[in-house]
């Protein structure tokens, strides 16, 4: 699984029936987010009790979905009013990792002008 530093990365804010597999999460994407399933972006989805997180992406041939339960404590989510919250591959990280992303702020991106 190979993802491009400019691939969008989605957060399902609301907690999801883990019972869902490839189809039905790739339906609640087309549906409930109105996006393309089959974009190559990265949707991410959260169980309700903070043990569990599912990710689904489409790589041109089909569709890899990553699943990971965690043995003790919980991941952080971030909140919001949206349905889908956009995150950096860095806010994924420190998702995947156990820390709180609202905590944390990525350096502002700038472009270059002078080269000595």
């Amino acid at each position: 699984m190979q993802l491009s530093y400019k691939t969008p990365i989605w957060f399902y804010v609301e907690p999801v029936d883990f019972r869902k597999q490839i189809d039905g999460l790739a339906i609640l994407v087309a549906d409930s987010l109105s996006l393309k399933p089959t974009s190559g972006e990265l949707f991410i989805f959260r169980n309700r009790t903070g043990k569990k997180i599912k990710l689904l992406w489409y790589d041109e041939t089909g569709f890899w979905l990553c699943y990971k339960r965690l043995e003790r404590g919980k991941l952080i989510f971030p909140s919001g009013t949206d349905k889908a919250i956009e995150l950096s591959r860095d806010q994924l990280s420190w998702l995947l990792s156990g820390l709180d992303i609202a905590m944390y702020q990525k350096l502002p991106t700038t472009q270059a002008e002078y080269f000595f």
